[in-house]
C-alpha cells in the first residue's frame, strides 16, 4: 500500500502564520493557503523573479534560478514559485513583497485631481441623462376592508398606478413574503423599492418593501474592479453625495500581475472558483468598511454597480475567460442583465440589485465605458480624449457625434511590474525623484516617508524623465559610461543607476533602475503613444 505523502509545518515570518502542507507543495501554493501575500508577478511561472523569500530554516527544494545570484542564494534566498517544501521550513517575506493597502486610502491631492463640473442630479435628470438603478416611492394604502379586500401584492401595484403612474410592474417573492407584515404595521403606509429596466421595454420588478417612510435612506455603492486594486464608493442615491470611500488590492495579485497570467491560472481545475472568490471577498471587505465608515446598515443599501474591464468582469460572474487570450479574442458576454448581489456572492441583502457595466470587446471593458459615461465626454460637442492608463491601456477620441476606441497591451510597467525593484504604490514605494545635475545625486521622495524599499509607477515615469533630462541616459534607454559618478555601474542586467544605497534603504539590497527596465518602459510608452493612432485611422468620418 503507498504511504501518503508526509506532512510538514511551514512558518511564514514576519506575521507568524503557520500551516501544514504536504511533501513537495509549492512554497508560494503554500502561501496561498496559509493567505500570505508574496509578490509574483508573472504568476508563478518562474520569469520574475519578484517572489524572493528568505530561507530562516529548515529544508527547501529547488529555488535557484538565473534571477538569483550565486551569493543571494548562498546567503538564503529562494524563489517561492519554484521552491518547494521538503520539511519543516521557517521562511522570511523581504519587505517589498509585503502586500501594504494604506496608500490605497490616501486622499488624491487636488492639484492632481481631473477638473470636473460639480453635478446636480435634478438637473441630470430632467436631461434624462440620470436614471437611478433603484428608486423608493412612498405609498398611502387604502386600508383592506369587506368593501375593499383586494389583494395586497395588488393593493401596492394599483397604488404605484395611482400615485406614480408607474406601469409594467412585477412583484418578487422575497418581497410578498414581507408583503403582508409591512403593510399592517405602519398602516397602510409603506416604501417600495423599484429596479429600473436596463431595457426601455422591460418590466420593472418591485425589489424591496419596508414600513413607513424610508425614501430619504436610499444608498448605493458603486466599485472599480481593477487589475490591481478595486475601489468603492458608497453613495447617497437621492443627492449623489459620497458618504465612504475604501480601496484594497484585488486579492488575484498572488497569481500574477496580469489578466494573461489569471486567465491561465483559471484554466486549472478549481481555478475559476478561485478567481471569483477572490474578487468577491475584495469587495464585501470593501463594503463592510464603507458601511461601518458611514454608519449605514447592510439592510440600506439598493444596489451596487461594477465595473472592471473584460477579464476582471468575467471572473466576477464565474464565466469562463479562456477565449479572451486566444484568438480571435471572443468574450463570453459583453452585455449583462442585472442580478441580485446575493447571486454574485455580495454580503449584501436578497434586495439589493447588482448591475455590472457592459463591454465593448475582449481587451475594452466596462471600466472605461464607466469612464466614458462618467466624463461626459458622449454629451458634449468637444473633441476629446480620455485615457485609462494601466496593464491594459484603453484609450477614446470622439464627441457626442462620435467615438473611436483603441485597447493596447502596456504591460504592468506603470504599476511597478517588469521592473527589477518595480512595486505598488506602497509606504516605501519611491513616487518622486530628483537629480543634482552636478554630482548625479539623487533625491528620492516615498510613500509615507519610508525608507525605499523599490520604486512605483509614477516614480519610474518621474525617474526615467529625469534622467533622460540630464543626459544620464540617452534616448534609447543607455546609461551614460562617461559620467563621473559611482552611481552608475554594470550588474546583473546591463548598466544600472543605484537609486538607493543598500544601507539608505529599508530593504537588503541596492535599489537600482537598469537598462532592462528602461526598455520595458519605452515598450509601454510606445503601445501608449500607439493607440491614439490606430483608434484614428479605423475611425471613419460621419
Amino acid at each position: 500500500m503507498k504511504e501518503s505523502p508526509s506532512l510538514h509545518t511551514v512558518i511564514f515570518l514576519p506575521s507568524g502564520r503557520t500551516i501544514e502542507v504536504q511533501q513537495g507543495t509549492s512554497l508560494l501554493k503554500t502561501a496561498h493557503l496559509a493567505g500570505i501575500h508574496i509578490n509574483a508577478s508573472c504568476g508563478g511561472s518562474g520569469v520574475c523573479g519578484k517572489c524572493r523569500v528568505h530561507l530562516e530554516q529548515g529544508a527547501l527544494k529547488g529555488g535557484k534560478s538565473e534571477k538569483l545570484s550565486e551569493q543571494d542564494f548562498e546567503e538564503g534566498y529562494r524563489q517561492a514559485c519554484i521552491s518547494s517544501v521538503s520539511g519543516d521550513v521557517t521562511v522570511r517575506i523581504p519587505v517589498e513583497s509585503e502586500l501594504q493597502a494604506g496608500a490605497l486610502a490616501t486622499e488624491v491631492p487636488l492639484r492632481h485631481r481631473a477638473r470636473m463640473h460639480i453635478f446636480n442630479i435634478d438637473a441630470l435628470k430632467k436631461e434624462g441623462v440620470f436614471s437611478p438603478p433603484v428608486e423608493k416611492r412612498v405609498l398611502e394604502l387604502p386600508p383592506a376592508s369587506a368593501t375593499d379586500n383586494m389583494a395586497d401584492a395588488g393593493r401596492i401595484i394599483q397604488g404605484l398606478r395611482n400615485q406614480y403612474h408607474e406601469h409594467r410592474l412585477i412583484t418578487t417573492l422575497p418581497v410578498l413574503r414581507k408583503t403582508r407584515r409591512a403593510l399592517r404595521e405602519k398602516d397602510f403606509l409603506v416604501t417600495v423599492t423599484l429596479a429600473r429596466p436596463v431595457s426601455g421595454n422591460g418590466k420593472t420588478p418591485i425589489v424591496n418593501i419596508q414600513p413607513g417612510n424610508w425614501s430619504n435612506r436610499n444608498f448605493g455603492i458603486a466599485v472599480d474592479i481593477g487589475t490591481t486594486t478595486v475601489y468603492g464608493n458608497l453613495l447617497d442615491l437621492n443627492t449623489g453625495k459620497v458618504l465612504a470611500r475604501q480601496g484594497d488590492y484585488n486579492g488575484q495579485i498572488s497569481y500574477g500581475e496580469d489578466v494573461i497570467s489569471r486567465i491561465i491560472y483559471a484554466e486549472k481545475p478549481k481555478g475559476l472558483e478561485l478567481m471569483h472568490e477572490l474578487a468577491v471577498n475584495t469587495i464585501n471587505g470593501i463594503i463592510q468598511k464603507m458601511l461601518h465608515r458611514a454608519g449605514i446598515s447592510r439592510d440600506e443599501i439598493s444596489s451596487i454597480t461594477m465595473a472592471g474591464n473584460t477579464t476582471m468582469t468575467h471572473f466576477l460572474l464565474g464565466l469562463e475567460p479562456h477565449n479572451i487570450r486566444r484568438a480571435p479574442y471572443v468574450p463570453i458576454s459583453t452585455f449583462f442583465p442585472p442580478f441580485r448581489a446575493l447571486d454574485l456572492d455580495l454580503n449584501l441583502e436578497s434586495h439589493a440589485v447588482a448591475l455590472v457595466y457592459p463591454s465593448i470587446s475582449s481587451y475594452v471593458g466596462g471600466d472605461i465605458v464607466a469612464g466614458v459615461m462618467g466624463s461626459g465626454m458622449y454629451r458634449t460637442e468637444k473633441l476629446t480624449l480620455y485615457v485609462d492608463i494601466g496593464t491594459n491601456a484603453e484609450i477614446v477620441i470622439g464627441n457626442r457625434e462620435w467615438l473611436v476606441c483603441a485597447a493596447c497591451s502596456a504591460g504592468p510597467a506603470f504599476e511597478g511590474g517588469g521592473i527589477n525593484h518595480g512595486m505598488r504604490a506602497a509606504a516605501g514605494a519611491i513616487e518622486d525623484f530628483s537629480l543634482n545635475p552636478v554630482t548625479y545625486e539623487p533625491m528620492n521622495i516615498t510613500i509615507g516617508n519610508k525608507a525605499p524599499i523599490g520604486i512605483c509607477g509614477s516614480g519610474l515615469l518621474i525617474a526615467v524623465a529625469t534622467l533622460l533630462e540630464h543626459g544620464v541616459i540617452d534616448p534609447s534607454g543607455k546609461f551614460n559610461r562617461t559620467l563621473d559618478t559611482p552611481r552608475i555601474r554594470e550588474g546583473r542586467s546591463g548598466y544600472e543607476y543605484v537609486l538607493t544605497w543598500k544601507e539608505e534603504a529599508g530593504c537588503d539590497h541596492d535599489i537600482v533602475i537598469n537598462e532592462v527596465d528602461i526598455e520595458n518602459f519605452i515598450r509601454a510608452k510606445a503601445a501608449i503613444y500607439a493607440a491614439p493612432s490606430a483608434a484614428i485611422s479605423t475611425w471613419t468620418a460621419p
